[in-house]
């Protein structure tokens, strides 16, 4: 496998053809215009499987909330994007979501962003946060056979935000600590006179 990106690095330009659920049609997708908004890429091994048509439907039960806070979300496997089309419009768990499917036939996404599994030529299921300025923040890989927290990406998108969106002066840090809610209060270091307090 490839190695993972680097948090705080550029995200990898990604050109591809999706499907668009919504718009019920084919198009173009190109990372580089979503500049400005957070985007949620969501890695799955492949359309027509058990555990990733339940992420697809977990994302859509918190998907109101991360569009309202500024993320776009869309999906990514080794499927060409007529399986997309077809897996959308017939799977129980995946025909009412909005989460446009991204194409990566020739598997260039998945290895240049480290998930592609080399014994199965699939993607491995896992998680990219990448932030308004196209920059990598949050990356997860994990057994096939686990699907996704999609609360738990949430709330690390939330924190990631919060951090993103509130500058300190110099000296201090913002900081999430473990187990944080969104809404909850998150530390605001003073990183030469509270060393020793936390």
């Amino acid at each position: 496998m490839e190695s993972l990106l680097d948090i705080g690095s550029q995200a990898p330009e990604i050109k591809s053809k999706a499907w668009y659920p919504e718009k019920k049609k084919i198009s173009e997708f190109k990372l580089s215009k979503c500049s400005g908004s957070w985007v949620i890429l969501a890695f799955y091994p492949g359309d027509f499987t058990f555990v990733c048509a339940t992420d697809i439907e977990a994302f859509m039960k918190n998907y109101q909330d991360f569009v309202k806070n500024g993320a776009q979300i869309y999906a990514i496997s080794t499927d060409s994007v007529y399986s997309h089309k077809v897996w959308s419009e017939t799977s129980p768990r995946v025909k009412e979501s909005k989460i446009p499917l991204i194409e990566d036939f020739r598997k260039t996404i998945s290895k240049e962003y480290g998930f592609l599994n080399h014994e199965t030529g699939a993607s491995r299921r896992g998680t990219v946060i990448i932030d308004p300025e196209g920059k990598v923040q949050y990356v997860n890989i994990h057994n096939d056979a686990l699907g996704k927290d999609t609360d738990h990406i949430f709330t690390s998108f939330m924190g990631l935000k919060y951090v993103h969106d509130t500058p300190m002066e110099e000296g201090h840090v913002c900081a999430i600590p473990a187990n944080w809610r969104s809404g909850s209060k998150p530390l605001e270091i003073d990183v030469v006179n509270d060393i020793g307090k936390l």
